[in-house]
């Protein structure tokens, strides 16, 4: 039988020992950038909040905005900002919010809260977030499922959920845009005759008319009159030796 002993078998078997650990390594999926937490977060849990940790990745530029796509069953009207550095602002989008400001310093994490009105019915809820710096270079950390599980280290943040406490329940939906105040519509072009404005014109217009019907009743009157008068003198004149 071949055996192999002394120095050769040693190197084999550093050489086994480091091919194990690679394959181990690269099987493991790479951990997300940025992080979610949330205490008792469970499906349908009220005004749960949620603590987001943004990794830097640069050590050239700060991090300036995170924007979020946020998951289905949370509408962006349902979170509130609660947290963030210094100067960020919270603004809502079509597909979810963002939070930005200055520039984070260089080589540091930026973190954040946002609370939400209600969480959905679901099992696990992924944050798509595109993450911007200061030198224009964007993260996007959006990947999901088999994409997520490739090693690439673009995996969206994903917060776990507990199962639904007993007898919650889906709150009603907040409403997509606050109530206006300004004054209703007027009516239809082919209406006017029932708005004020086309009733004030109309007795106008009749004022007018009437003026006019008085102003040519005079004047003839008095087209009239002259002409009897001349028609008087005239007769008048012939008749007197």
């Amino acid at each position: 039988m071949f055996r192999t002993s002394g120095p050769r078998a040693l190197r084999l078997s550093g050489m086994t020992a480091l091919a194990l650990a690679a394959s181990v390594a690269l099987a493991t999926p790479a951990s997300a950038h940025i992080e979610v937490e949330a205490a008792g977060a469970s499906a349908l849990a009220e005004n749960v909040t949620l603590d987001f940790n943004a990794e830097t990745e640069s050590d050239k530029a700060g991090i300036t905005k995170l924007e979020v796509i946020l998951p289905e069953g949370i509408a962006p009207t349902d979170v509130t900002y609660e947290d963030g550095p210094k100067g960020w602002k919270f603004a809502v989008t079509d597909r979810g919010y963002t939070v930005g400001g200055p520039a984070v310093a260089v080589g540091k994490d930026a973190a954040y809260a946002v609370t939400v009105r209600q969480l959905p019915d679901a099992e696990s809820l992924a944050f798509k977030t595109l993450q911007t710096y200061s030198d224009d270079r964007v993260d996007r950390w959006i990947e999901l499922g088999e994409a997520a599980e490739g090693g690439h280290g673009n995996s969206a943040p994903v917060l776990k959920l507990a199962p639904a406490e007993p007898g919650a329940k889906p709150v009603a939906p907040s409403p997509t845009a606050e109530p206006t105040t300004a004054a209703p519509s007027t009516p239809a072009a082919s209406e006017p005759s029932s708005t004020p404005d086309s009733e004030t014109a109309d007795a106008a217009d009749e004022e007018e008319d009437s003026n006019t019907v008085l102003i040519v009743a005079i004047v003839v009157i008095a087209v009239a009159l002259a002409s009897g008068g001349l028609w008087w003198f005239k007769r008048r004149g012939t008749s007197t030796p």
